[in-house]
């Protein structure tokens, strides 16, 4: 699945192709997504103008001349989706669902799972939408300090990585970043998230921000059907220290990288680096 990094570097591609371009027309090609995806919202977004373009955790926010009558776009990418601006008169593929055209090429929605989202909130108060209101804490803010992050675990017995993961708590930290992040930290994955003292909470948010940001400037993880908006690959996958490691060396002291399983997920680690 597509996590802040992935969708943070969507969010920059796209920055050029689109902002103060105005969608023509736009097209679904399928009645759902994960959500229902009604004609009458593709009549909405034909004309309107992209101001600005937002994210929030694992969400693009189009800003659709929110501030003069229009209001917010927002899409999750799901599991498998991608957004790839192609030129006009090319011909959609099987799992091309939803087509943004605008005056010179087409932002284009492919989704093989469908589990996408694409909902309007009308007005400027994005933020108030119910997909967007439970959302964490941004681990790229100023707010995600060790401070922060100590107190917010105190009541926590579930292990750090998976608490980690959990998007009411921190958005957009999925499982490959996770185990990259335990590992710089030098913090076991199963040690229970409440038991980390202040100094390894400061480590530790030191590390996801080194990771989610060494992530988006390889232009994130391609390991399943992520591209970037111009067909890329990222490649940040290609460097993980532990993840997709196991039984291979741990690249600082040699030991075997272990995997097991957190919360349906698989895990890597270090346990000789990991306490």
């Amino acid at each position: 699945m597509p996590e802040l990094p992935e969708v943070e570097v969507s969010r920059l591609g796209l920055l050029p192709h689109l902002v103060g371009q105005r969608f023509r027309r736009v097209v679904f090609r399928c009645p759902k997504l994960r959500h229902e995806l009604p004609p009458a919202l593709a009549d909405r977004l034909a004309g309107l103008r992209v101001d600005a373009i937002a994210r929030r955790g694992k969400y693009l926010l189009f800003d659709c001349e929110s501030r003069s009558g229009g209001g917010w776009l927002i899409l999750h990418l799901g599991m498998s989706g991608s957004l790839r601006m192609v030129s006009l008169g090319d011909p959609p593929q099987k799992h091309d669902h939803v087509d943004f055209v605008l005056s010179g090429e087409v932002l284009r929605f492919r989704d093989p799972r469908r589990f996408g989202t694409l909902v309007w909130q009308p007005g400027s108060a994005v933020e108030q939408h119910p997909l967007l209101a439970s959302q964490g804490i941004e681990p790229l803010s100023a707010a995600f300090d060790g401070a922060w992050l100590h107190a917010a675990t105190r009541d926590k017995t579930a292990p750090i990585k998976t608490t980690l993961m959990d998007s009411h708590l921190i958005v957009g930290v999925g499982n490959i970043y996770a185990a990259e992040s335990l590992f710089i930290a030098g913090i076991s994955p199963r040690r229970p998230a409440g038991r980390l003292t202040r100094p390894q909470c400061e480590r530790l948010v030191g590390a996801v921000r080194d990771t989610l940001m060494r992530a988006i400037a390889a232009g994130g993880s391609s390991v399943r059907d992520y591209v970037h908006s111009d067909g890329g690959a990222g490649s940040f996958q290609l460097s993980c220290a532990v993840y997709g490691r196991a039984g291979q060396p741990c690249t600082v002291c040699g030991h075997p990288v272990r995997v097991i399983r957190q919360g349906g997920r698989s895990t890597f680690y270090c346990p000789h680096c990991q306490k």
